[in-house]
């Protein structure tokens, strides 16, 4: 029979009249659509008995495909009962329910076997030739201790010593694959393809980047930027992650994980790829919108249907970044990298079960189950607690495909569980390399999410994309490369002009990294760091205020610190805004800190091409001969998702330690600032439209979030007050109007 040879994968149970037709790509699937059966003997000839019977194909129309995936998902298998139902509501019959079923499930058990096959081969190919190599070397004596030819005076004293050394590490290699089969599961051979193990004093990540047309150079990212910037390595782990923020959950159903992720990236590829009509340029020209009718038609919802209540958030966006697409591809499937790739988008992650970690030692194939929180530096837009999929692939030479797919929601409550106040249908980003040493990313960013939780201020900023959407994603990572292009050895002075070394460049920025992360992580209500959220009456209810005791970070003072934030629209530009309060000159127009102070600027830190994207250390002269001059550390940055002032006072013994190179980590900071964000709707708050000139704007106007974090009492019996509260709002209050009286704003 033609096709035997896969008809002996399939269970004994299969009925031979079935004929399942399957794709030879391991990692593709579909569901059986069509039901076989021969001709019925009535209707042939008696002398036509030598003709071959006819096949007479019934094809599952869409609608009844689109049914069975759904309840497929649901329930792999249905009982009796299920079938029935599914035969009266589908208008088929109970046995071609049944086979319907028996040859999905054999078809994703098959996809599964395929993807170990190919593994194992490879495993298998690679002790082949290794055990060709060792049959060759056991022609030649060598030495048991060295591994080295057992003739004495062949060899030097040091490669000698090298050979022991060799033979060591080999040693401790086999002790830790043996260990790492007790948490995975299944064998790892040290004679096979290693899987990279990460070194415990590793702190460095060649990213091969290109400037200026020249082809790439590795870049070495070894700043050990707070707790590592880029420390974790791009090997993939060997023991099983941490559960990290729900390890209480069952276990999962990998096989059908696997099928979700394919499906996954079958529809990233397509939205990065396809225009017109499935996506249409906005009435300006510039953004695109996704036609939600074609969406609907082209794609099978792969995670169930969308949730009463929710709306949705699709955007997509194209940049070169610096970068090249392996190294880009490792850095995000690494939760350590991710996030700090994306500092102020990413407030915490955790990898909490590796379904693959990739084939022949890379990321493809790579498979993992995580969790993540995203945000926009607001107390006005909740935290996005994402439970996903993460799936990599590569497509082509020099091209690769990460995607980001929620697990099934619909079936939970948005009000009884708040993680489940978003999900994300199948994102993430296409990056090819390019000729220059750059990169090309395609970034597509879809979600659905409960919008009555986004304060009405914020709605339309979410909703068009902006906030979460692939813009902000793109630009943040075009930053970032940029930055770390900067740091490479080629670029960097031995000395800067104003006598910092390499060390105390390295120790500031680590110190200004921890600065910014403790901003955001006061701006927004996240679990990565444990706040108290207060309600005083007199605070009005757009100002978020929250408490922590701290008692042993070294990097925070002793005591009560309280944090408080605001949002407000600014009748102003985004852009004039920004320079407005970076300014040293006008800083005391705003500043309550600097009042009267002349403020130079010390030490200028460059992290990026653009001036204002910089570390900076501020120094405030005295006014009078009893005031001791005030140091001011401010990091500031911009790009096409918005910009960022956070500052906060350091003393000076403090910060000439760092200056020297030495640890940061003890440096004890309170973070203040500003985030700014762009509004496209050039409104005021009441909905009126804001002219040029009007009210002393230029036409424009943004989304300014103020925050502060001020220490109310370093006793450790410390307790809070409500004039204490009262304090801080105030502040807030008056900085704001400040801002608006030097601006000249209404």
């Amino acid at each position: 029979m033609e096709g035997h040879g896969e008809m002996g994968l399939f269970q004994d149970n299969f009925d031979p009249s079935m004929v399942v037709r399957m794709r030879d790509d391991g990692y593709e699937s579909r569901s059986g659509s069509d039901n076989v059966e021969g001709a019925s003997g009535d209707d042939q000839d008696a002398g036509d008995d030598q003709r071959q019977k006819k096949k007479k194909y019934h094809r599952h129309t869409p609608q009844q495909i689109q049914e069975l995936e759904a309840f497929f998902k649901e329930c792999p298998h249905p009982d009796e009962k299920q079938r029935l139902e599914l035969s009266r509501r589908l208008g088929l019959e109970t046995k071609q329910i049944k086979f319907w079923f028996q040859n999905r499930r054999t078809q994703m058990k098959t996809q599964l076997e395929r993807h170990d096959h190919i593994i194992l081969k490879q495993e298998y190919e690679k002790l082949k030739n290794d055990n060709d190599a060792l049959r060759t070397a056991m022609a030649n004596p060598v030495c048991n201790g060295c591994g080295g030819p057992a003739i004495p005076g062949q060899i030097s004293f040091d490669e000698h010593q090298l050979r022991i050394e060799n033979a060591r590490l080999k040693d401790e290699l086999n002790r830790i694959c043996s260990l790492a089969n007790k948490f995975l599961g299944r064998p790892i051979s040290s004679l096979a393809t290693p899987i990279p193990i990460p070194s415990s004093n590793s702190s460095t990540l060649d990213l091969v980047v290109g400037r200026n047309g020249i082809g790439g150079s590795p870049l070495p990212m070894g700043l050990d930027l707070g707790n590592g910037f880029l420390t974790a390595s791009s090997a993939m782990p060997l023991s099983k992650p941490q559960m990290g923020l729900m390890d209480h959950e069952a276990p999962i159903n990998r096989s059908m994980l696997v099928n979700i992720a394919l499906t996954a990236m079958d529809e990233l590829i397509k939205m990065a790829q396809t225009n017109s009509p499935l996506w249409i340029k906005s009435f300006d020209g510039g953004k695109e919108i996704l036609n939600l009718e074609e969406y609907s038609r082209t794609f099978s919802p792969c995670i169930g249907t969308k949730p009463a209540g929710f709306v949705t958030e699709a955007t997509r966006d194209t940049g070169m970044v610096m970068i090249n697409s392996l190294t880009l591809v490792d850095a995000l499937m690494d939760e350590a990298q991710w996030k700090q790739m994306f500092p102020c988008t990413i407030a915490r992650v955790a990898t909490i079960d590796l379904i693959s970690t990739g084939m022949a030692g890379i990321r493809n194939g790579a498979l993992h189950v995580m969790h993540a929180e995203l945000q926009v530096l607001s107390p006005l837009v909740p935290v996005r607690q994402l439970k996903f999929l993460r799936f990599c692939k590569q497509q082509a030479e020099g091209v690769w495909a990460v995607v980001d797919v929620s697990l099934d929601i619909s079936q939970e409550s948005t009000k009884a569980n708040p993680l489940v106040s978003c999900r994300r249908l199948p994102s993430g980003f296409v990056v090819q390399d390019m000729s220059n040493g750059y990169s090309k990313v395609t970034w597509v960013e879809h979600s659905e999410y409960d919008e009555s939780s986004i304060h009405p201020l914020y709605r339309p900023f979410i909703n068009a994309g902006m906030g979460f959407g692939a813009q902000r994603w793109v630009a943040t990572l075009q930053r970032q490369c940029e930055f770390l292009a900067i740091l490479m050895p080629s670029s960097l002075p031995k000395e800067e002009p104003t006598g910092l070394n390499l060390a105390g460049r390295t120790s500031m920025l680590q110190l200004a990294q921890r600065m910014t992360d403790n901003f955001c992580s006061g701006i927004c209500a996240s679990t990565a760091r444990k706040w108290d959220t207060l309600r005083v009456g007199n605070v009005g209810e757009d100002v978020r205020v929250m408490t922590r005791k701290n008692l042993d970070d070294p990097g925070e003072p002793p005591g009560i610190v309280l944090s408080a934030a605001t949002s407000v629209w600014m009748p102003v530009a985004q852009q004039r805004l920004f320079d407005f309060l970076r300014d040293d000159r006008l800083r005391s127009e705003w500043d309550i800190l600097s009042t009267g102070r002349p403020i130079q600027e010390m030490i200028h830190i460059a992290k990026g091409y653009k001036h204002e994207n910089c570390v900076s250390l501020l120094r405030g002269s005295p006014t009078n001969a009893n005031e001791s001059s005030m140091l001011i550390l401010q990091e500031t940055w911009t790009d096409a998702s918005g910009t960022l002032v956070v500052y906060a006072p350091v003393d000076i013994p403090s910060i000439n330690v760092v200056m020297a190179g030495g640890d940061s980590a003890y440096v004890a900071l309170l973070p203040s600032g500003f985030a700014i964000l762009p509004d496209e709707r050039s409104s005021n708050s009441n909905g009126g439209t804001v002219k040029a000139g009007e009210n002393g704007t230029d036409g424009g106007g943004c989304l300014l979030t103020v925050g502060f974090q001020i220490l109310l009492d370093s006793q450790p019996t410390a307790k809070l007050t409500v004039e204490s509260v009262e304090t801080v709002n105030n502040l807030i209050s008056c900085t704001i109007q400040n801002i608006k009286a030097a601006l000249k704003l209404t």
